[in-house]
């Protein structure tokens, strides 16, 4: 089967999803419950777009397939920066009340420590990628560690505040904060379009890379922050997901068994919003919200990520 049909059924898998999410058990209510279902597709199509490409472009920089964008902590700085403002400033603040400043606020620290990491690192001369992500794995740790101090210290009614912070929730977003986060995404995507084919040659590796005339160091700083903002602005949006990129990445891989980054990202991408649609409609159909979407995702991810470690150990 060629690649274009094999997105085209996907495409048309997504839509069912998305149809069956919107409309079943409407009985009337349009006025009421359809602009609100619409708002949640509306977050898991961006959040599974964002999380899809930057995981696609991050793994090809890395050249591994087991690495997510969360390697470089930028969940772990979402977590700590929520339970430092909730430590500090307490729930009632307007940085927490208030969910477009919490977004924004965010955002901003995310993709500011993201830059002045890359530009410290960058700084002194070529360094491998692998050391790039040494450091954000310390960083990563570091982060977690003061969160977890905090959170044995706080308050245990807000405590409640914050661990609802540290998974990926789609049941309370804001419709504001939705139209914000697509006109992030889609500006971000728009700018990471034309790399495709530098993309395509860059999973060659850096020498072949450099040979075929590619500007290495500058498509990979240009991806690195691309990817970075796409992982801060759905973290912001819906929280963090940890295992989800590297679900939907490999299984882009598997199924279309292409080079080519336009046929993988939108693979994954429109794999990312089956599986979340259809995802969150079990979760609200099935178990009636006995538990999270999130919850689901990260445990498929853990047992995937296993036989990913393992696949790997058998091949070298």
């Amino acid at each position: 089967m060629r690649n274009s049909t094999k997105l085209i059924i996907l495409v048309l898998f997504a839509t069912i999803f998305c149809g069956l999410y919107l409309f079943q058990g409407l009985n009337g209510s349009f006025d009421y419950a359809l602009p609100r279902r619409a708002i949640k597709v509306m977050a898991m199509v961006l959040t599974g777009v964002a999380v899809a490409y930057s995981t696609v472009i991050f793994q090809t920089i890395t050249h591994n397939r087991i690495l997510t964008p969360s390697i470089m902590g930028l969940d772990s700085l979402y977590l700590l920066l929520q339970t430092v403002v909730i430590f500090f400033l307490g729930s009632n603040h307007v940085t927490i009340v208030n969910k477009q400043v919490n977004f924004i606020l965010s955002v901003s620290a995310m993709i500011i420590f993201a830059l002045l990491l890359y530009r410290f690192l960058f700084r002194g001369g070529k360094r491998p990628i692998y050391f790039l992500l040494l450091v954000g794995i310390i960083v990563g740790t570091f982060f977690g560690s003061i969160s977890t101090f905090l959170q044995v210290l706080i308050d245990p009614n807000e405590f409640m505040l914050v661990q609802d912070k540290m998974f990926a929730s789609f049941n309370n977003v804001s419709g504001e904060l939705v139209w914000w986060a697509l006109g992030f995404i889609t500006l971000a995507l728009l700018l990471g379009w034309r790399y495709f084919p530098e993309l395509d040659v860059l999973s060659l590796g850096r020498d072949t890379s450099f040979n075929l005339g590619v500007s290495y160091d500058k498509v990979v700083k240009t991806m690195l922050v691309l990817s970075s903002v796409l992982i801060a602005v759905s973290t912001a949006l819906v929280g963090p997901i940890t295992f989800f990129g590297l679900i939907v990445a490999n299984l882009s891989y598997q199924f279309f068994k292409t080079y080519k980054h336009s046929i993988l990202i939108a693979g994954a991408s429109v794999m990312s919003v089956i599986a979340l649609v259809g995802g969150q409609w079990v979760v609200e159909r099935v178990f009636t919200f006995s538990t999270t979407l999130s919850v689901i995702i990260n445990f498929i991810g853990g047992v995937y990520f296993i036989y990913l470690l393992l696949k790997e150990s058998r091949s070298t």
